[in-house]
């Protein structure tokens, strides 16, 4: 199995012989609207041309639609009857947008070997929920492949932690730029909450992404690692690609 980390929540997941592209977000450097008004979105370039992004992809694993997420240019440039799994309440919208081969999936579904269960994401707390909607994290689970689980947006909970328990993952994808909303109201996790996750699940590897990208977040992949560090959490536990880099999972 290979995880390419691309931008952001955006990743090429090569898994039971398929791929997956998740949460693909591929517009220019500097081209949407800022989130914080700091600097507009996406802070940086990605780290290869589109077409590579897109070519040779299976389906498209979506954890929500906003706009760092699912952006226009990912909605302009994919196939229209490329497959695309999301959470039932996305799945009008999605259509609306001219696709023909959505998969809602409520609770589970299969993909040519692929079971994809669709989790909780908790995407903030208090009234900061309502302002984001609904936002969902997947497992991917195959024979002969690391169970994953991907949590989406969200900050570390009791339903995070549940989840964990009941599917001992191999592997979490975090993400963890400690984004804010408003009044500095944690909306995914944190430094700390990545750590947490570590804790929590000492035999799985963590990666930490949704980092770099978003001029809300509060964490850089630098500071992660020298935190880390310090809160003793191991750089084979813990690992933070780079925009482009790609993990193999032996």
């Amino acid at each position: 199995m290979k995880i390419q980390q691309i931008r952001n929540a955006t990743m090429r997941i090569s898994y039971a012989e398929k791929v997956i592209l998740t949460d693909p977000y591929l517009a220019k450097k500097h081209s949407m609207k800022s989130h914080a008004g700091k600097a507009k979105s996406p802070l940086v370039d990605l780290p290869m041309k589109t077409q590579k992004i897109i070519d040779g992809v299976d389906l498209c694993l979506l954890s929500h639609i906003h706009s760092d997420h699912f952006d226009q240019t990912a909605q302009n440039l994919l196939p229209k009857n490329l497959p695309v799994y999301c959470q039932p309440i996305d799945q009008q919208k999605i259509e609306s947008r001219g696709f023909t081969n959505v998969h809602p999936v409520i609770a589970t579904s299969q993909q040519e070997g692929i079971i994809i269960t669709r989790t909780t994401a908790i995407h903030g707390s208090g009234e900061v929920l309502a302002e984001m909607g609904e936002g969902s994290g997947y497992i991917l689970k195959s024979n002969n492949e690391p169970t994953v689980y991907w949590t989406g947006d969200s900050i570390w909970c009791e339903e995070i932690a549940d989840i964990i328990k009941k599917h001992k993952p191999d592997i979490i994808l975090t993400h963890s730029c400690g984004a804010v909303w408003g009044d500095q109201i944690p909306i995914i996790m944190n430094a700390e909450q990545t750590f947490e996750v570590c804790r929590f699940a000492p035999h799985s590897i963590v990666i930490a992404i949704h980092m770099g990208t978003v001029d809300h977040g509060t964490v850089k992949r630098s500071e992660l690692r020298a935190m880390a560090e310090k809160n003793g959490i191991s750089a084979k536990q813990l690992l933070i690609p780079e925009d482009g880099e790609i993990i193999t999972y032996n």
